[in-house]
């Protein structure tokens, strides 16, 4: 019955730092910009001077 007890306590100690952990990442900003990259894959990449982008009709 006693390790009943130990496994309850470590299981919220666990659960206290996942918590803390959560709240951290909260308040460091991480979760701040939610728009942009659920449409970052909608965007093309930017092609610099002197490369050329691969077309259909290119053969590698």
């Amino acid at each position: 019955m006693s390790i009943i007890f130990m496994l309850i306590g470590c299981s919220v100690f666990v659960a206290v730092i996942f918590l803390g952990a959560f709240f951290w990442a909260n308040q460091s900003g991480q979760n701040d910009d939610t728009y942009t990259p659920s449409v970052r894959i909608l965007f093309d990449d930017e092609v610099e001077e002197g490369e050329s982008k691969p077309n259909a009709t290119t053969k590698l």
